[in-house]
Protein backbone atom coordinates (compact mmCIF):
# COMPACT_ATOMS: atom_id res chain seq x y z
CA UNK A 1 0.00 0.00 0.00
CA UNK A 2 1.30 3.45 -0.98
CA UNK A 3 0.52 6.01 1.72
CA UNK A 4 0.21 9.74 1.11
CA UNK A 5 2.87 11.88 2.75
CA UNK A 6 3.21 15.43 3.98
CA UNK A 7 5.58 17.55 1.85
CA UNK A 8 5.06 20.93 3.55
CA UNK A 9 3.26 22.65 6.40
CA UNK A 10 1.97 26.24 6.09
CA UNK A 11 0.75 27.77 9.36
CA UNK A 12 -0.43 24.35 10.56
CA UNK A 13 -2.03 23.60 7.17
CA UNK A 14 -0.68 20.35 5.75
CA UNK A 15 0.19 20.04 2.05
CA UNK A 16 0.21 16.45 0.87
CA UNK A 17 2.19 14.87 -1.96
CA UNK A 18 -1.11 13.96 -3.63
CA UNK A 19 -2.16 17.63 -3.60
CA UNK A 20 1.13 18.60 -5.20
CA UNK A 21 0.73 15.95 -7.90
CA UNK A 22 -2.81 17.14 -8.61
CA UNK A 23 -1.67 20.75 -8.85
CA UNK A 24 1.00 19.80 -11.38
CA UNK A 25 -1.61 18.07 -13.52
CA UNK A 26 -3.92 21.07 -13.26
CA UNK A 27 -1.15 23.46 -14.33
CA UNK A 28 -1.89 22.43 -17.92
CA UNK A 29 -4.87 24.81 -17.63
CA UNK A 30 -2.79 27.81 -16.54
CA UNK A 31 -2.10 30.29 -19.38
CA UNK A 32 0.90 31.60 -17.47
CA UNK A 33 2.59 28.27 -18.20
CA UNK A 34 2.43 28.97 -21.96
CA UNK A 35 5.96 28.75 -23.32
CA UNK A 36 7.38 27.80 -19.90
CA UNK A 37 7.68 24.05 -20.46
CA UNK A 38 6.80 21.42 -17.88
CA UNK A 39 6.51 22.78 -14.35
CA UNK A 40 8.92 21.24 -11.84
CA UNK A 41 7.78 19.79 -8.52
CA UNK A 42 9.88 22.37 -6.67
CA UNK A 43 8.27 25.25 -8.54
CA UNK A 44 4.80 23.74 -8.18
CA UNK A 45 5.24 23.39 -4.41
CA UNK A 46 6.31 27.02 -4.05
CA UNK A 47 3.24 28.13 -6.00
CA UNK A 48 1.05 25.90 -3.84
CA UNK A 49 2.58 27.36 -0.67
CA UNK A 50 1.99 30.87 -1.97
CA UNK A 51 -1.61 30.08 -2.84
CA UNK A 52 -2.18 28.58 0.60
CA UNK A 53 -0.86 31.73 2.27
CA UNK A 54 -3.15 33.91 0.15
CA UNK A 55 -6.18 31.70 0.82
CA UNK A 56 -5.48 32.00 4.54
CA UNK A 57 -5.44 35.79 4.17
CA UNK A 58 -8.76 35.69 2.33
CA UNK A 59 -10.28 33.65 5.16
CA UNK A 60 -8.82 35.91 7.86
CA UNK A 61 -10.10 39.05 6.17
CA UNK A 62 -13.49 37.58 5.32
CA UNK A 63 -13.20 38.65 1.71
CA UNK A 64 -16.58 37.25 0.69
CA UNK A 65 -16.81 39.62 -2.26
CA UNK A 66 -14.02 37.69 -3.96
CA UNK A 67 -16.00 34.42 -4.03
CA UNK A 68 -16.89 33.53 -7.64
CA UNK A 69 -20.27 32.27 -8.79
CA UNK A 70 -20.76 29.05 -10.72
CA UNK A 71 -21.46 31.18 -13.80
CA UNK A 72 -18.02 32.77 -13.38
CA UNK A 73 -16.39 29.33 -13.22
CA UNK A 74 -18.37 28.01 -16.18
CA UNK A 75 -17.49 31.05 -18.28
CA UNK A 76 -13.80 30.64 -17.56
CA UNK A 77 -13.96 26.94 -18.35
CA UNK A 78 -15.64 27.67 -21.68
CA UNK A 79 -12.82 30.10 -22.57
CA UNK A 80 -10.18 27.54 -21.67
CA UNK A 81 -11.78 24.76 -23.69
CA UNK A 82 -12.06 27.01 -26.71
CA UNK A 83 -8.85 29.05 -26.72
CA UNK A 84 -6.10 27.51 -24.55
CA UNK A 85 -3.49 26.06 -26.96
CA UNK A 86 -3.21 22.79 -25.02
CA UNK A 87 -6.97 22.37 -25.35
CA UNK A 88 -7.04 23.36 -29.01
CA UNK A 89 -4.46 20.61 -29.67
CA UNK A 90 -6.90 18.03 -28.28
CA UNK A 91 -10.21 19.53 -29.48
CA UNK A 92 -11.49 20.31 -25.98
CA UNK A 93 -14.31 22.42 -27.39
CA UNK A 94 -16.20 19.20 -28.11
CA UNK A 95 -17.54 17.12 -25.23
CA UNK A 96 -15.70 14.04 -26.47
CA UNK A 97 -12.46 15.97 -26.83
CA UNK A 98 -12.79 17.49 -23.36
CA UNK A 99 -13.46 14.10 -21.81
CA UNK A 100 -10.40 12.66 -23.55
CA UNK A 101 -8.28 15.64 -22.45
CA UNK A 102 -9.28 15.15 -18.81
CA UNK A 103 -8.54 11.44 -18.98
CA UNK A 104 -5.15 12.02 -20.63
CA UNK A 105 -4.10 14.36 -17.82
CA UNK A 106 -5.62 12.36 -14.95
CA UNK A 107 -8.19 15.03 -14.09
CA UNK A 108 -11.86 15.05 -13.18
CA UNK A 109 -14.46 17.78 -13.87
CA UNK A 110 -14.76 18.31 -10.11
CA UNK A 111 -11.01 18.94 -9.76
CA UNK A 112 -11.06 21.42 -12.63
CA UNK A 113 -14.09 23.22 -11.19
CA UNK A 114 -12.44 23.56 -7.76
CA UNK A 115 -9.15 24.69 -9.32
CA UNK A 116 -10.77 27.41 -11.44
CA UNK A 117 -12.92 28.58 -8.54
CA UNK A 118 -9.83 29.01 -6.35
CA UNK A 119 -7.94 30.73 -9.15
CA UNK A 120 -10.73 33.25 -9.73
CA UNK A 121 -11.10 33.95 -6.02
CA UNK A 122 -7.37 34.52 -5.52
CA UNK A 123 -7.05 36.69 -8.61
CA UNK A 124 -9.90 38.94 -7.49
CA UNK A 125 -8.46 39.26 -4.01
CA UNK A 126 -5.01 40.18 -5.32
CA UNK A 127 -6.41 42.63 -7.84
CA UNK A 128 -8.44 44.40 -5.16
CA UNK A 129 -5.22 45.05 -3.27
CA UNK A 130 -2.71 45.72 -6.05
CA UNK A 131 -4.32 46.37 -9.43
CA UNK A 132 -5.24 50.06 -9.05
CA UNK A 133 -3.31 52.26 -11.47
CA UNK A 134 -2.02 49.47 -13.72
CA UNK A 135 -2.69 50.03 -17.43
CA UNK A 136 -1.99 47.69 -20.33
CA UNK A 137 -1.52 49.17 -23.80
CA UNK A 138 -2.86 47.73 -27.06
CA UNK A 139 0.77 47.38 -28.19
CA UNK A 140 1.55 45.13 -25.22
CA UNK A 141 -1.51 42.99 -25.96
CA UNK A 142 -0.58 42.64 -29.63
CA UNK A 143 3.03 41.77 -28.77
CA UNK A 144 1.92 39.00 -26.38
CA UNK A 145 -0.47 37.66 -29.01
CA UNK A 146 2.21 37.53 -31.72
CA UNK A 147 5.23 36.53 -29.66
CA UNK A 148 3.80 34.25 -26.95
CA UNK A 149 0.36 32.95 -27.91
CA UNK A 150 0.56 32.31 -31.66
CA UNK A 151 3.69 30.10 -31.50
CA UNK A 152 1.78 27.66 -29.26
CA UNK A 153 -0.62 26.64 -32.04
CA UNK A 154 0.27 23.93 -34.51
CA UNK A 155 0.05 24.31 -38.26
CA UNK A 156 -3.51 23.86 -39.45
CA UNK A 157 -5.12 24.55 -36.07
CA UNK A 158 -7.72 27.28 -35.76
CA UNK A 159 -6.11 30.31 -34.18
CA UNK A 160 -8.44 32.73 -32.37
CA UNK A 161 -8.29 36.28 -33.76
CA UNK A 162 -6.68 38.95 -31.64
CA UNK A 163 -9.96 40.71 -30.86
CA UNK A 164 -11.43 37.46 -29.52
CA UNK A 165 -8.66 36.93 -26.96
CA UNK A 166 -7.54 40.52 -26.31
CA UNK A 167 -9.42 40.75 -23.00
CA UNK A 168 -7.85 37.49 -21.76
CA UNK A 169 -4.39 38.65 -22.82
CA UNK A 170 -4.94 41.95 -21.03
CA UNK A 171 -5.89 40.02 -17.91
CA UNK A 172 -2.75 37.88 -18.13
CA UNK A 173 -0.53 40.95 -18.60
CA UNK A 174 -2.29 42.76 -15.77
CA UNK A 175 -1.71 39.80 -13.52
CA UNK A 176 1.95 39.65 -14.43
CA UNK A 177 2.33 43.24 -13.24
CA UNK A 178 0.21 42.56 -10.18
CA UNK A 179 2.54 39.67 -9.35
CA UNK A 180 5.47 42.08 -9.31
CA UNK A 181 3.67 44.42 -6.94
CA UNK A 182 2.60 41.75 -4.49
CA UNK A 183 5.92 39.85 -4.36
CA UNK A 184 7.08 41.84 -1.32
CA UNK A 185 3.72 41.32 0.38
CA UNK A 186 3.91 37.57 -0.20
CA UNK A 187 7.51 37.46 1.01
CA UNK A 188 6.36 39.13 4.23
CA UNK A 189 3.61 36.53 4.63
CA UNK A 190 6.23 33.80 4.34
CA UNK A 191 8.52 35.48 6.88
CA UNK A 192 5.72 36.17 9.34
CA UNK A 193 4.16 32.76 8.95
CA UNK A 194 5.38 29.27 9.73
CA UNK A 195 6.32 27.60 6.43
CA UNK A 196 8.23 24.34 6.50
CA UNK A 197 9.16 22.17 3.52
CA UNK A 198 9.55 18.62 4.83
CA UNK A 199 10.97 17.06 1.67
CA UNK A 200 14.56 18.30 1.10
CA UNK A 201 14.26 17.42 -2.59
CA UNK A 202 11.55 20.07 -2.94
CA UNK A 203 13.49 22.94 -1.39
CA UNK A 204 13.70 25.81 -3.93
CA UNK A 205 17.00 27.06 -5.28
CA UNK A 206 18.11 30.33 -3.73
CA UNK A 207 17.51 32.23 -6.97
CA UNK A 208 14.14 30.66 -7.76
CA UNK A 209 11.13 32.97 -7.93
CA UNK A 210 8.62 31.44 -5.53
CA UNK A 211 5.67 33.72 -6.25
CA UNK A 212 2.48 32.06 -7.48
CA UNK A 213 1.46 33.35 -10.90
CA UNK A 214 -2.29 33.74 -11.16
CA UNK A 215 -3.03 34.45 -14.77
CA UNK A 216 -5.73 31.85 -15.17
CA UNK A 217 -8.36 31.95 -12.56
Amino acid sequence: MVLDRVVAVVNNHVILASELDEDIRLSILDPNQIGQGTITRERALQQLIGRTLIEQQIQQQGADAAEPSQDDVDARLAEIRKDLPACVHENCASDAGWKAFLAAHGLTPQQVDAYLRAQIEILRFIEQRFRAGIRISSQQIEAYYNDTLLPQYREGETVPPLDAVASRIEEILLQQQVNVLFDDWLDNLRKQGDVEVLDPALEPAASQDASPKRGNE
